[in-house]
């Protein structure tokens, strides 16, 4: 039993040994060290907090041009594709007047072999040329203005 009290006669040395510890450091006020190494890291973190906010302001200002690029690309792919369609409808209806003109002239050359001058096939074949005369002209000034709209953005950079 000796043992005993001998035990808790050195515990509570030892907490009262630790509240004294405690009570010091609590009355003691922390200042943490200002020495040239924490000025020397604010001073880096604050030039890297900068050099970040230039980057952001740059990758913003590249993904605004970019996006302006390809809008500006799309659109002109858009454009593009308009023309081709109407290039492509103006070649439709030149094959169909060629066809045409083709077939009527090869009516006028039986009519004429045969001695016999129609004067309705000489109609059709001065109607179908003017025709194919004039699907070619429309598909040559879709073909022009494709060729002007291509050349714009080169001819506006210089």
């Amino acid at each position: 039993m000796s043992e005993i009290r001998d035990l808790e006669g050195r515990i509570t040395a030892a907490l009262d040994r630790i509240r004294a510890g405690v009570a010091a450091r609590q009355a003691a006020p922390v200042v943490a060290p200002q020495d040239a190494d924490t000025s020397d890291l604010r001073a880096q973190l604050d030039d890297e907090r900068t050099a970040k906010t230039a980057l952001e302001d740059r990758v913003a200002a590249l993904k605004a041009r970019q996006d302006a690029t390809i809008t500006g690309l799309e659109n002109r792919a858009q454009g593009h594709a308009a023309q081709l369609a109407t290039l492509e409808a103006e070649l439709q209806r030149l094959r169909a007047s060629n066809a045409q003109l083709r077939d009527v002239t090869a009516q006028l050359r039986s009519a004429a072999a045969e001695g016999a001058t129609a004067p309705e096939l000489i109609n059709r074949a001065a109607l179908a040329e003017l025709e194919a005369l004039s699907a070619q002209r429309a598909s040559e000034a879709s073909e022009m203005d494709a060729i002007v709209t291509s050349l714009k953005p080169l001819i506006e950079e210089t």
